[in-house]
C-alpha cells in the first residue's frame, strides 16, 4: 500500500523549498546590510563625486601658499639677523671673504649674471601623434619628474653657477619631485609650464643640454606629440638666494 507521506519525494521537496527561502532571506539581509553601511559611510553625500579630491587639492594649494608666505617671512628675518651680525662680529676681512664665498657656493646669496631659461610644458589638450609615430598614451603628453631632473642635471654639468626652478633657488639638498603632473619643490606646489633658469656661460649650458641623452630622448616626444620645449638666452639675471631652512634631517639608531 503506497502512502504519499512515506514517499521520498515529499521530504526532498520540502527541503529544497526551505533552502530556497533561506537563501532568499540571506540575500535580502545582505542587501540591507550593504545599504545601511553605504548610508553610514556617505552620511548623506554623493559617493560618486570628486568632491573629496577637490578638497584635498584645495588643501594642498592652501598649504603651498602658506609655505610661500613663511618662506618670505623667514627670508626677511634672516636679512635682519645678518644685518645685526655684521655690525660688529669681530671677524677679519679675510674671514668675511671666506664666509661670503661659502654663502655663494651654498646658494644662500643672490647671484647675478648671464643666464639661460628652459621652459617645459605639457602637450596641448588635443595633441595627436605626428606622422609615423604611434598614438600617444596619457603619460606621453605630460612632463615627468625625470624630464625636469634631466634639465637640472645637464645645466649643472654645463657649469651653472646657480639654478632656479620656478621662483625657488636650488641648493645641494633640493629635490625636484613630481606627483602626477604637478611639481613639489621645497614645500611648494607648481603646475606646468615649468621654467628652469641657470646663471653661467650660455654656450656651455646650451652644449650640455644638447649633449644630454635624457634630453635627446625628451626631444623625440617633443617632435612626436608636441611637448613644450623652449630655450631662451637672457642678459643679466639675478637669482634669489635660498631662504628656506638648511637644517639636515637624518635617521638615528634606536638605543
Amino acid at each position: 500500500m503506497s502512502n504519499s507521506a512515506d514517499s521520498p519525494q515529499g521530504p526532498v521537496h520540502r527541503f529544497r523549498w526551505s533552502t530556497g527561502r533561506l537563501l532568499t532571506a540571506a540575500v535580502f539581509a545582505l542587501a540591507g546590510l550593504i545599504f545601511v553601511t553605504s548610508f553610514n559611510t556617505a552620511k548623506g553625500t554623493n559617493l560618486r563625486t570628486d568632491d573629496s579630491l577637490l578638497k584635498l587639492s584645495d588643501l594642498i594649494q592652501q598649504r603651498s601658499t602658506k609655505n610661500g608666505d613663511l618662506d618670505e617671512s623667514m627670508a626677511a628675518l634672516r636679512e635682519d639677523v645678518d644685518a645685526l651680525a655684521q655690525r660688529d662680529d669681530g671677524s677679519t676681512k679675510a674671514e668675511d671673504a671666506k664666509l661670503g664665498a661659502l654663502e655663494r657656493a651654498a646658494g644662500t646669496e643672490k647671484l647675478t649674471g648671464p643666464a639661460l631659461t628652459v621652459t617645459l610644458n605639457d602637450a596641448p589638450p588635443n595633441a595627436q601623434a605626428a606622422p609615423g609615430y604611434p598614438e600617444p598614451q596619457a603619460n606621453d603628453l605630460v612632463i615627468h619628474q625625470q624630464d625636469l631632473q634631466a634639465v637640472v642635471n645637464a645645466l649643472w654639468q654645463g657649469g651653472a653657477r646657480g639654478i632656479q626652478v620656478m621662483d625657488q633657488r636650488l641648493i645641494s639638498t633640493s629635490a625636484v619631485r613630481c606627483v602626477g603632473n604637478t611639481l613639489i619643490l621645497q614645500g611648494r606646489v607648481y603646475s606646468p609650464p615649468y621654467k628652469v633658469t641657470a646663471v653661467g656661460d650660455q654656450s656651455a649650458l646650451k652644449k650640455a643640454l644638447d649633449e644630454s641623452p635624457a634630453i635627446q630622448n625628451y626631444q623625440l616626444y617633443v617632435k612626436a606629440y608636441g611637448l613644450g620645449w623652449k630655450v631662451d638666452e637672457r642678459g643679466a639675471v639675478t637669482l634669489p638666494g635660498y631662504s628656506g631652512t638648511v637644517d639636515l634631517h637624518y635617521a638615528k639608531p634606536v638605543q
